[in-house]
């Protein structure tokens, strides 16, 4: 080949493999580029500023009517794609002896949780306790038999890695005997709790307990790290009469009023509206409140409606909470 052939073939065979080179280039930056923003978008789909867990109320219908095992709990749990546990102590009358709790019940109560929550890769959040007195009744010996009776319960929540139980404060409708008795009530097991590293905590759950304002007064007066409350989105009823609620709270303000003493939430449900969205509760709003308080452990699904089975409303419960996270600024 002649030389000027040859340097004519080379330069353009240099310049083929210039273009080439530039051309994937691009294509890998653009790759890259596509990656990032795909990445990006997962991320914003998959990681709301809440944990999930389940409250064991969601389906007190199936263990109580239909005879389902309690301890199928975490099993049903992490199939339905929670990752905590939130335990209801009633639901589990066969072991506990009918609400007395011997020390051999409480123990195979906690063997066997914690056995399947581990089988099943679930943490233990905390336990519901009823059925073991109101810690603001009048009768002062009967309040601090109540508080007594939670001292098993405290010991149990620690036993399973639990950081906390959640209590009940239904007493007199007066406010001043009502505060005075749930400042006592409170603090009593409070203290117990706090050797304990287990968290006392009250949800609005009927009577005074569902006034916002009041019970994050009882808070402020008590005044103690491990005590706290329990905001549940739909439990603001104050009295009810034969034909529903007589005296209802405002939902938005009373959450917002216990979320500054918040250590858990519970998202509650009923009906949902043909896009998902619970009826009467504007989920966005409620939380964005949360967030806005920079709470981001966990929010127990609790679903209390009839419409659904109770498998699907809980399912319809997580899926608008992650919707409605995304929707939220």
């Amino acid at each position: 080949m002649k030389r000027r052939n040859f340097i004519r073939n080379s330069s353009q065979a240099g310049i083929a493999f210039s273009l080439l080179g530039m051309y994937a280039c691009k294509e890998t930056k653009k790759k890259e580029d596509e990656t990032t923003e795909d990445a990006n978008l997962t991320v914003k789909a998959v990681d709301p500023f809440f944990k999930l867990s389940l409250a064991q109320w969601s389906i007190h219908k199936m263990i109580k009517d239909d005879g389902v095992d309690p301890y199928t709990f975490a099993e049903k749990a992490k199939n339905w794609g929670f990752s905590g546990l939130e335990y209801v102590s009633q639901l589990y009358p066969a072991d506990l002896d009918n609400d007395e709790y011997s020390e051999k019940a409480m123990a195979n109560f906690i063997e066997k949780s914690n056995a399947e929550a581990k089988k099943h890769g679930l943490q233990n959040v905390l336990i519901m306790i009823d059925g073991q007195g109101s810690l603001a009744v009048n009768d002062e010996k009967e309040r601090n038999e109540s508080v007594e009776r939670h001292h098993k319960w405290v010991d149990a929540a620690q036993a399973m890695g639990c950081h906390a139980i959640r209590v009940n404060l239904r007493g007199s409708d007066d406010p001043a005997e009502w505060k005075a008795n749930s400042v006592d009530g409170l603090t009593k097991l409070s203290t117990y709790a706090k050797g304990k590293n287990i968290e006392i905590l009250v949800e609005n759950h009927g009577g005074l307990s569902s006034n916002g304002a009041m019970l994050a007064d009882v808070m402020a007066t008590v005044d103690m790290d491990n005590c706290g409350t329990l905001p549940d989105f739909g439990n603001f009823c104050i009295t009810r009469s034969d034909t529903g609620c007589a005296d209802e709270y405002d939902k938005y303000k009373g959450v917002k009023e216990m979320m500054p003493y918040a250590k858990a939430v519970s998202a509650k449900t009923h009906d949902f509206d043909a896009d998902g969205n619970e009826t009467e509760i504007d989920y966005v709003k409620m939380l964005q409140m949360v967030k806005d308080q920079g709470y981001t452990s966990f929010i127990g699904v609790e679903y209390e409606g009839s419409e659904l089975s109770e498998e699907a409303g809980i399912i319809a419960t997580k899926e608008l909470m992650l919707k409605a996270a995304k929707e939220m600024t």
